[in-house]
């Protein structure tokens, strides 16, 4: 006998599941991330959709969805088993745009509010209307706004059906329409039973198969609608059907059969009650009978929450496979950037810096070229050396990229017309600071006559970015200043250079990394999502 212990503690524990999984993130295009999603999606959809209000409440009416191919017959079969026209049949394709729920007016309340399928407002025809399908009246959950793009549950009652008993009628399995496939799979995955219809023609077809080899993965409450088989190979195709579901280990799950029949035909009409017969049967049975239909929800549930331990671990490993992939990317960016400082400290230590312009002026200092045009040449090698570094770097970042198929979701770093900017204003307010920190210096002395503080800023910057070529410099610095107030401007001087190096680069490193960052791929959500598996596991 399959029973369902529902205590509070397991109800935590899936609700904590749950909340996991909704939190998880699969941003970076990954080989398998498109299968993550789905997974993570199927996962949602079973938890909001099946589990939490099943294990809630236990006692709520039995849903039995009825799901198949394009034009199998689903809603033809529905109106049948109810007894008038409640889900729109015919020949045009798709038909069930809207899926339709019906249930015995006492059950009503059971479904009107959000109890299931939470995210699908409900629809329904005002009491008392015989024809419910034109004109409906919607009710929007509340926080749900009511828009053309909002989709919708259409909920019929009728009061022939067995109280306790509850069908749905899913859009297509197979529809053109990819949120009627969607959406029909969300459905399937809310069911307490499922019922599967196919075609004397189709019931070969991939798509109904695939869903069947779900439904024995899962262990749910299954039942299988073999429709429209003409008189004259009724026996014929239920044999071979019957012996395509012996080998796929099917053989017992029950099957009925539906003729083809005249009423059958452009879907507009009800079968004879004697057609369906077996099937109402066997849903009413599992919604009146205590045992059976204990069985059928504990099946399902239970099977539903052994297929947790299959999937979850699947979805951690997804999680992790793309903080693996961030933690490349990002290693990518700091690596080239931490190259690119060692290799910029190298050339200020051979004095790079003074070349060109900058070696011209500070060769004519101080009889050519002022101290304030020095600072200038020199400020401009230094952003022009912080330019050349920043854009080997992003080469680098974009070639490692480039090997990434996770670098998908990332922009590839290019050409930054802004970053000289951004440079040119950083070397300036450090060059400020530098001269600031001269004035402090030449006032501290209190020597007469006062030393040019324009001038040993400048000496000041020729000695801490020159190199071995500035050696001059030094010399001159401590022969205006002394030697003790030339090592300690010099001694704070370079730790401003230092701290300056690392505050520009690391400030370019960190844009190249904000897009990725953005993403929240984190290592948490895959201890997370095993952590909380672990703890259902032992709930239960």
């Amino acid at each position: 006998m399959v029973t369902l212990d529902v205590r509070p503690q397991l109800l935590d524990a899936l609700s904590a599941l749950r909340d996991r999984v909704a939190s998880v993130r699969l941003p970076l295009p990954l080989p398998g991330a498109p299968r993550a999603r789905q997974t993570r999606a199927e996962l949602l959809a079973q938890l909001d959709d099946y589990l939490v209000p099943r294990l809630k409440a236990p006692e709520a009416p039995l849903l039995a969805v009825v799901g198949g191919s394009t034009g199998a017959g689903k809603s033809t079969l529905v109106n049948s088993l109810v007894g008038r026209q409640v889900s729109e049949a015919g020949v045009l394709r798709p038909t069930t745009r809207i899926p339709v729920l019906v249930c015995h007016p006492d059950d009503h309340h059971w479904f009107a509010g959000m109890r299931v399928l939470p995210d699908l407002m409900r629809v329904w025809a005002p009491p008392g209307e015989d024809d419910p399908l034109p004109g409906p009246h919607r009710g929007s959950p509340r926080g749900h706004k009511n828009t053309a793009a909002t989709r919708e549950l259409r909920i019929e009652t009728v009061a022939g059906l067995p109280r306790g008993l509850a069908i749905l009628d899913s859009p297509d399995i197979d529809s053109l329409v990819v949120e009627n496939r969607t959406l029909a799979a969300q459905l399937i995955c809310a069911a307490d039973v499922w019922i599967m219809v196919t075609t004397a023609s189709r019931y070969a077809d991939a798509v109904p198969w695939h869903l069947l080899r779900t439904a024995k993965q899962y262990k749910a409450t299954l039942g299988i609608v073999l429709d429209r088989v003409p008189h004259q190979v009724l026996a014929e195709v239920s044999r071979q059907y019957g012996a395509l579901l012996t080998r796929a280990g099917l053989g017992d799950v029950p099957r009925f059969t539906v003729p083809e029949l005249p009423e059958s035909a452009g879907g507009g009409g009800l079968l004879p009650a004697s057609a369906v017969a077996p099937l109402f049967a066997w849903l009413a049975h599992h919604a009146q009978d205590p045992a059976a239909r204990q069985y059928a929800v504990g099946r399902t549930a239970l099977g539903a929450l052994d297929s947790l331990g299959r999937r979850m671990p699947e979805l951690a490993s997804a999680v992790a496979a793309q903080h693996a992939a961030a933690v490349r990317l990002t290693a990518a960016v700091e690596d080239a950037y931490r190259r690119e400082g060692k290799r910029v400290r190298n050339r200020l230590d051979q004095g790079a810096v003074l070349a060109g312009d900058a070696l011209t002026r500070w060769r004519g200092y101080p009889l050519d070229t002022s101290a304030d045009e020095l600072l200038d040449s020199l400020a401009e090698s230094l952003a022009a050396l912080l330019q050349c570094a920043v854009a080997a770097a992003d080469e680098r970042i974009a070639q490692a990229w480039r090997r990434e198929p996770a670098a998908g979701a990332v922009r590839l770093p290019g050409p930054d017309r802004e970053a000289a900017e951004r440079i040119g204003v950083a070397v300036r307010r450090w060059r400020r600071v530098l001269e600031e920190l001269a004035e402090e210096e030449v006032a501290r002395l209190g020597k007469q006559p006062t030393p040019d503080a324009d001038g040993i800023a400048a000496l000041l910057v020729a000695a801490l970015l020159g190199g071995k070529r500035a050696r001059p410099a030094g010399e001159k610095l401590a022969e205006r200043i002394g030697v003790q107030a030339a090592v300690r401007l010099r001694d704070r001087g370079g730790e401003l250079v230092a701290e300056h190096l690392e505050q520009v680069l690391r400030a370019e490193r960190d844009r190249r990394l904000a897009p990725l960052e953005a993403l929240e791929v984190t290592p948490e959500p895959q201890a997370e999502l095993i952590a909380a598996l672990s703890l259902l596991q032992k709930e239960r």
